[in-house]
């Protein structure tokens, strides 16, 4: 066994898999990393780039080892302009955060194939020469990097299914599991009110020590970092600032318009539903937390679109703990992770002029 690899096939194999591991995590952190509220710009973070949307484009830079940006950039239809139900309250946020997080997939993605697309040029050797400058940013078609992609249709479908998995075994079995072991134990936990505050702060304590656990990975750390660059290159743009480097890099990583205030809110908010349900026994209760998180993620979505516009209003100490959150899930990035989300956001608004014409900020 030992002699069945060659050290150069076993360094591919072993980088392939955490590349793999690395998109398997990202997936789970995808409603963190991204803005699911339909605004003039968003974007997210991803494997070593930044993807930034604006109502009608999007588009994604994604840094290589060798210094290399490799772009992508693509027209975005917006469906509430179609379809005016799905700008009814409480649907609009559910549909929103479900577009939002199948555009993010798709970026994650791209960003997870020009990592495995790099194994395979260091592989045969494809390295540019030493103390040669850094090319220039270059852009890509969707069809040409799903060609080239190493993370085929059915591997990636697999990590999806699988976190899915982990959310509901983490976030709504493993709690409800914990609370009604700690109710047998004392009785008087057994209240509506007492066994879902109890269920709600375990899922809450889970869910930070998650964020917080990933966070002492290098590669998702460099996330994080270029999750504060998305947001400093947005909060330039809002103010109508040069899009440069030095300009960027003077504005805070925390952003009230993060999909880390999302998830918080959610927590928060579902504590208080489930309150609501009367059943008692596990897999009734179980069965309900499944199907009310349509519900809660649209009630959750409302909150935050309110609390932006009311910044004093009750709703908005309520997404205080989001922000809070933010010190952990953004991080100071470096000037060419700046420069990664400021390439992003200049392409989407590029092909933005094409198709929705010139963005005004109010």
């Amino acid at each position: 066994m030992l002699g069945a690899f060659s050290r150069p096939e076993h360094l591919t194999i072993v980088r392939s898999l955490r590349n793999l591991v690395r998109f398997l995590v990202a997936v789970q952190l995808l409603p963190a990393l991204e803005s699911g509220e339909e605004t003039l710009v968003g974007g997210q973070a991803v494997l070593e780039g930044v993807m930034m949307r604006s109502p009608h484009a999007w588009a994604i830079a994604c840094r290589k080892p060798s210094g290399e940006v490799v772009t992508m950039s693509e027209p975005l239809e917006r469906p509430s302009e179609k379809h005016k139900w799905m700008g009814w309250p409480i649907v609009r946020g559910v549909m929103t955060l479900g577009y939002a997080m199948n555009l993010g997939y798709r970026a994650l993605r791209f960003s997870a194939n020009v990592a495995i697309e790099e194994v395979m040029s260091s592989e045969r050797g494809d390295k540019p020469a030493a103390g040669a400058p850094l090319p220039k940013p270059q852009a890509t078609t969707p069809q040409a990097r799903e060609q080239a992609a190493m993370l085929s249709g059915w591997m990636a479908a697999l990590n999806v299914i699988l976190s899915l998995a982990f959310f509901i075994f983490m976030y709504k079995y493993l709690p409800l599991l914990a609370a009604t072991e700690l109710k047998k134990i004392d009785p008087a936990l057994g209240g509506r009110i007492a066994f879902n505050l109890v269920d709600g702060g375990i899922r809450l304590i889970l869910f930070l020590l998650f964020i917080w656990g990933v966070s002492l990975f290098r590669d998702i750390h460099r996330v994080y970092q270029y999750h504060g660059a998305e947001h400093k290159t947005v909060f330039a743009f809002e103010d109508g600032k040069p899009l440069e480097t030095r300009e960027v890099q003077s504005y805070s990583t925390y952003h009230p318009r993060c999909g880390t205030s999302f998830l918080m809110t959610v927590m928060l908010i579902s504590i208080g539903f489930y309150m609501l349900i009367p059943y008692t026994t596990f897999w009734a209760r179980f069965a309900s937390r499944l199907a009310l998180l349509p519900l809660i993620a649209g009630v959750s979505y409302e909150i935050i679109r309110f609390a932006a516009k009311h910044r004093g209003s009750l709703f908005a100490v309520m997404t205080a703990p989001g922000l809070w959150l933010q010190r952990i899930t953004t991080q100071p990035p470096t000037d060419e992770m700046a420069q990664c989300a400021i390439t992003a956001l200049d392409h989407a608004m590029a092909l933005e002029k094409e198709h929705g014409g010139e963005l005004v900020i109010a």
